[in-house]
């Protein structure tokens, strides 16, 4: 049974990451997509820095994805011009891609180097695939992103950011468990007889 000094870091990880994106939405059908930015933007300043308050260190893809938000928000309120804000995602998440997929052409998975505390007992076998895995994710989210905010209203994107994108990133990563189970030391360690 988790205590609540462990359900903490949980609780703390899932407000910094939906925290933003839910002001975003409701700044935006309270006031429009420029004010919705910028409650976006500062909620994001916030959410950086109660996760080094919180946790003691940022990791490196909220800090990455909090600098490409403050760069295409205030593109995007400088020039009143929601287009910015839009493919923020989609230039994301193809970076992201190409950082994966470096990782798996040199032998050394990025994603390790990211989350490696989380699946401590992951042979470098499966790390390779978790990486090639999600980097075909990451691309295949930029392409949904692109055919959303272009062929769709704002308001439907950003529905779609929040109950779509969050839940498919999150089933993509149990469709992976069965792959990360196999490649596991743990997967090698002989069962316990059953008294």
């Amino acid at each position: 049974m988790s205590t609540p000094e462990t359900k903490k870091p949980e609780s703390a990880g899932l407000l910094v990451d939906l925290g933003p994106l839910i002001l975003f939405l409701g700044a935006y059908w309270f006031k429009g997509i420029i004010f919705a930015t910028i409650v976006f933007m500062a909620a994001t300043a916030v959410a950086l820095v109660w996760s080094r308050i919180k946790t003691g260190k940022v990791s490196p893809l909220l800090f990455f994805s909090g600098i490409m938000v403050l760069v295409f928000g205030t593109a995007t309120v400088i020039l009143q011009d929601e287009t910015f804000i839009k493919m923020k995602p989609t230039i994301y998440y193809l970076l992201v891609a190409g950082i994966l997929f470096y990782g798996v052409f040199s032998g050394r998975p990025t994603l390790k180097a990211v989350i490696g505390s989380a699946y401590p007992e992951l042979r470098d076998s499966g790390w390779q695939l978790l990486t090639r895995n999600f980097g075909w994710f990451f691309i295949a989210m930029a392409i949904a992103n692109e055919l959303v905010w272009r062929h769709s209203t704002t308001g439907f994107w950003l529905g779609y950011k929040l109950w779509g994108a969050m839940p498919a990133t999150f089933l993509f990563g149990l469709a992976n468990v069965p792959m990360i189970l196999r490649h596991s030391d743990q997967a090698e360690e002989p069962q316990p007889p059953v008294t």
